[in-house]
């Protein structure tokens, strides 16, 4: 496919119309976000921790002082225009899914419970195989996984219809799947959809979930660390389709503090012999990640950051031979407040050494909620604009995961400083505004 040239901001299309947003799990991120949209909405909050509602952009020189709103730099779809569904494999609507979740204070739930109790579940595509510590009978049933992933369509299309919305958008929060690696059924299209056909156990739902989105032309993001949209197949269907796809696993707690640690302790050459991480966790994800083959798929994306950040290989005195160890522990007591323990041993001139120890007592859905916004709105922009749509992977939304999705052979970014300003600069780049790149010598002539 031949590139469409980027920069062109007055080719972006205008964000008319409806925005339908399709979610499968309408667990606790999921009902967080869509009522923190519909509170926000009505003048009960403020879209805290969100930056297309909240952030600004510099453009141009200090001097020149011009710092718009994310919002009014690009066209992004606005709240108002933003209609839900989603999948579940329980049948709960949204105001109960919410309370049972427990997140949101009943005060805050009551003012938005009739328009969350509107938005119901679809059946499910759910196999146990997959995500073992959970079980749910609001679940689709056919012959093959093509056929399951027919179904989806079907649905995705009825959604669209009865919802009026012009341009859709798919977002995952559902639960971490057991690990998995590429193989040939993954390789391309043509061997994806032979793996349907023949109900292969290489495709688990999460995968027919994001076949039928992208399938439908409908961008699709990977809010958790399974391989999902991160395969050959995946990166060709979005690219023929014009879908933009973007993943893995939402960076919310502990790893988005270490994306921010770890690039300190580089940038002033500071040595690190150790990094203990642990959590405890009691909502369904904490569930979920109780099962040995789920938590390897987590482990796998929380251990990936600091080889990145720290390069190792290029500075092996310093970050050579640390101890990297992760651990999530299921405590149901602490529902969805999360709280994240960090001992970091680290070492100085002349080989002195320092510890660093981290409490972050955080609310996982909390954390999460505006960066399912952000993706939503920012992969529906990319969509609408030529030089974005037909890349396939959104490498510029990295800054919202802790295991970001880059082309085949390339290392992901995982400072978040770096990663900020590849998404400002990809904005700037759009409206045809120079890049900031910091240097400011021009301010000394």
């Amino acid at each position: 496919m031949a590139k469409e040239k980027m920069g062109a901001g007055d080719r972006i299309a205008p964000a008319s119309g409806k925005l339908g947003i399709m979610i499968p799990g309408m667990g606790a991120v999921a009902t967080t976000f869509v009522a923190g949209v519909e509170a926000v909405r009505r003048g009960h909050a403020k879209p805290i921790g969100s930056l297309t509602q909240m952030g600004t952009v510099r453009l141009g020189k200090r001097t020149e002082g011009r710092t718009p709103k994310v919002s009014e730099f690009v066209p992004l779809a606005v709240l108002e225009k933003l209609v839900f569904t989603g999948w579940d494999i329980f049948e709960d609507d949204m105001f109960t899914a919410a309370s049972k979740a427990g997140v949101i204070e009943k005060e805050l739930l009551d003012k938005v419970k009739p328009f969350l109790q509107s938005v119901k579940p679809r059946k499910a595509v759910f196999d146990r195989h997959y995500v073992k510590k959970l079980d749910g009978h609001h679940v689709k049933s056919g012959k093959t996984k093509m056929d399951l992933a027919e179904q989806l369509r079907a649905d995705i299309r009825d959604f669209k219809k009865t919802s009026g919305a012009d341009r859709l958008v798919m977002i995952w929060c559902g639960s971490t799947e057991i690990f998995m690696q590429q193989t040939a059924a993954h390789s391309s299209v043509k061997s994806f959809e032979k793996a349907l056909k023949e109900s292969s156990p290489d495709i688990a739902p999460s995968m027919i979930y994001a076949y039928a989105a992208l399938m439908e032309g409908v961008p699709f993001a990977n809010g958790a660390p399974n391989l999902t949209v991160d395969i050959p197949a995946m990166h060709e269907l979005s690219r023929r389709n014009s879908a933009p796809i973007c993943g893995k696993d939402f960076k919310t707690g502990q790893t988005l503090i270490k994306t921010v640690l770890a690039p300190t302790f580089k940038a002033r050459m500071l040595g690190v012999s150790g990094w203990y991480s642990t959590n405890i966790l009691g909502n369904r994800d904490g569930e979920v990640l109780d099962d040995p083959e789920s938590f390897k798929t987590k482990e796998e994306s929380k251990l990936g950051v600091l080889e990145h950040i720290l390069q190792p290989d290029l500075y092996p005195e310093l970050y050579g031979n640390i101890f990297h160890k992760v651990r999530i522990n299921y405590y149901p007591p602490r529902g969805d407040n999360k709280e994240g323990w960090d001992n970091i041993d680290i070492f100085g001139w002349l080989n002195y050494p320092m510890q660093i120890k981290v409490d972050f007592l955080c609310r996982d859905s909390i954390l999460a909620a505006p960066i399912v916004l952000d993706l939503v709105l920012f992969l529906d922009l990319a969509q609408r604009t030529p030089g974005l749509r037909g890349l396939g992977i959104q490498e510029w939304l990295s800054f919202y995961f802790k295991s970001p999705m880059t082309a085949p052979g390339l290392y992901p970014e995982h400072d978040l400083f770096i990663q900020s300003m590849k998404l400002k600069n990809t904005l700037r780049h759009l409206r045809g505004e120079e890049m900031i790149t910091h240097l400011g010598l021009e301010y000394y002539d």
